[in-house]
């Protein structure tokens, strides 16, 4: 199987490669939407030197690919690398600080507006 059109439609394999080679988009994104199913959305983001994220109105969960850094939610500061999941409650400022120039992430969105109860 080569192109996901061949994919059975209740399963998915989404590689790194996929997501690298649409970022950065046609304006800039350092982000790609890479596999969307009811509430869930995942995507692969890649910043470069700053994080301009702001909070989002859902649950987001990040599995960090490559990379180390700071992770900065709410009030708290925490060190971040290779392997670590973080999950931030929807509404709560975050963002990546002081990471490596090679960060990598997958970040999955699910749940509904406002976050889960």
């Amino acid at each position: 199987m080569s192109e996901d059109s061949e994919l059975d439609s209740s399963w998915k394999k989404i590689g790194i490669g996929q997501g690298l080679a649409r970022i950065p988009g046609p304006s800039g994104e350092r982000f790609a939407v890479l596999f969307q199913h009811g509430t869930l959305q995942v995507e692969l983001y890649a910043p470069r030197a700053r994080d301009q994220q702001n909070a989002h109105s859902r649950d987001e969960v990040y599995i960090v690919h490559r990379g180390e850094g700071w992770f900065v939610h709410g009030d708290r500061r925490d060190q971040f690398g290779p392997g670590d999941l973080l999950f931030v409650a929807a509404g709560v400022p975050h963002k990546f600080e002081d990471f490596r120039d090679d960060l990598i992430v997958w970040v999955m969105f699910y749940g509904p507006e406002g976050g889960e109860a």
